[in-house]
């Protein structure tokens, strides 16, 4: 069994004397747990929306008024500095906006008259490439699966934020196993827009023809192009930036884009395909060996789950690798 959980390790930590526990600032908690204050600031703003102290009483506002408003009204009530990114039009009802928070970049969702807010949105129906089956976010009730080569997805967005954040562990813990566990990142779903749809099929290719050199790609995706082309939306800057890590790490950029082209379609639908086999509905998601399992986003957490699963436990699995969890938890 694992028993990690998405919100980490359990280990319990000695208490504070109570001559000290004073001197702990309420400061210092916040900028050693910067989500804590954004996460406080939501629950308020939640209640706030409630009362409908925001927006008008009827009728649809534009998106970019609605998102520059949310942010105005949140640091104005809450006393924190969030930034507008973008807005969306997602369905007849709501706008999803970008905001950036602590570094990090969160969707929310806005009703188009501006009077309510939901953080994370969860699907009810199913859409050609969403799956409506059983949430990603199980426990972990099933025994992990033993192979003599496990197989370790990580199905996320490209654009997605908390995707984003377990790509760089996973890909960490790939590089570390080698051909012992057969990893796999699955691009799955492009609810983001057209870059996104881009960037699955990118990265679905390069695992295809250049397996070996996908996770440096991957850790570059997450550390750089994310923060520059996530923000802005833009196809070209994704395409450009993309070319650019690609051609660095002596990945064919030409046969990559070629293959976008060519069979990029069907490797997205194959990825849908397979998310929509296993139940997944979230992004990050992580399965093992067929089983779905709810673990922390870093790299020990992923490569104890991995050493459970061999036959015969490799050498690798007595390295040490970072168990810093990503300041970013939810799921697209």
């Amino acid at each position: 069994m694992v028993d990690k959980k998405d919100g980490g390790k359990d280990d319990e930590k000695a208490p504070i004397p109570k001559k000290s526990r004073k001197k702990v600032s309420i400061t210092k908690k916040l900028k050693q747990n910067p989500w804590i204050l954004s996460t406080l600031v939501f629950a308020i703003i939640i209640i706030l929306f409630m009362l409908n102290l925001f927006g008008s009483s009827s009728g649809k506002v534009s998106g970019e008024t609605v998102g520059q408003n949310f942010v105005n009204f949140i640091n104005l009530k809450g006393g924190v500095n969030l930034e507008y990114v973008s807005v969306n039009d997602f369905g007849p009802n709501l706008y999803e906006v970008i905001v950036l928070s602590e570094g990090n970049q969160v969707p929310v969702y806005i009703t188009k008259d501006g009077k309510y807010f939901v953080q994370i949105l969860s699907p009810l129906t199913e859409t050609e490439n969403q799956p409506s089956t059983p949430s990603s976010q199980n426990s972990n009730s099933q025994e992990i699966t033993k192979a003599d080569v496990p197989k370790a997805e990580l199905f996320i967005w490209s654009y997605c934020p908390y995707g984003v954040t377990a790509l760089a562990p996973f890909a960490e813990v790939a590089k570390l196993f080698g051909d012992k566990v057969d990893f796999k990142v699955v691009l799955y779903y492009d609810g983001h827009g057209e870059h996104e749809t881009q960037q699955n099929k990118i990265q679905e290719c390069i695992q295809k023809y250049e397996k070996d050199k996908y996770w440096d790609y991957a850790i570059g995706f997450a550390e750089d192009i994310y923060s520059e082309c996530g923000s802005t939306r833009d196809v070209a800057c994704n395409l450009d930036k993309s070319t650019e890590l690609m051609n660095s790490l002596g990945i064919d950029s030409t046969a990559i884009l070629s293959c976008v082209e060519s069979e990029g379609t069907d490797l997205f639908q194959a990825a849908s395909a397979r998310a929509k086999e296993l139940g997944v509905t979230g992004s990050p998601s992580f399965v093992l060996n067929d089983i779905l399992l709810n673990l922390a986003r870093d790299a020990e957490s992923y490569k104890d789950a991995a050493c459970q699963s061999f036959n015969d436990v490799p050498e690798e699995c007595g390295t040490e690798l970072s168990s810093n969890q990503a300041t970013t938890s939810g799921n697209c």
